[in-house]
């Protein structure tokens, strides 16, 4: 079992920042790919970006490329995820997922452990 505790969320003004923490516990050795999801009110839960666990490759979802980025500190058991230039339409709980099948997928079914969320609310 993965344990997933995610921190950092918050209120913030659009264009400001935020940094998102995720800390991993229990069976890490397990965890080949790790990934942020959010879910607005209302709507479905939906991709953000995603890190290899011990390798470099990346991917993002085309609504937050270029103003997030995704790593992680494998000795801390760590994701993190910095996000700047925030909109109001970035509103949203945010949850660290992981995932013990081989290669970055963007399907929320496709992860085996989640977070409990973290709320991010951005004004305008």
């Amino acid at each position: 079992q993965v344990h997933l505790v995610e921190s950092g969320g918050g209120l913030v003004q659009a264009g400001g920042s935020l940094r998102l923490s995720c800390a991993a516990s229990g069976t890490t050795f397990s965890i080949n790919t790790m990934a942020w999801f959010r879910q607005a009110p209302g709507k479905e839960r939906e991709f953000g970006a995603a890190i290899v666990w011990l390798g470099s490759t990346t991917h993002y979802a085309e609504s937050v490329k270029g103003r997030f980025t995704i790593s992680r500190d494998n000795a801390k058991f760590t994701l993190y995820l910095q996000m700047n230039s925030l909109k109001p339409e970035d509103t949203a709980v945010y949850y660290c997922a992981a995932r013990t099948g081989i290669g970055i997928n963007h399907n929320a079914w496709a992860y085996d452990y989640w977070g409990q969320g973290t709320q991010v609310t951005v004004s305008s």
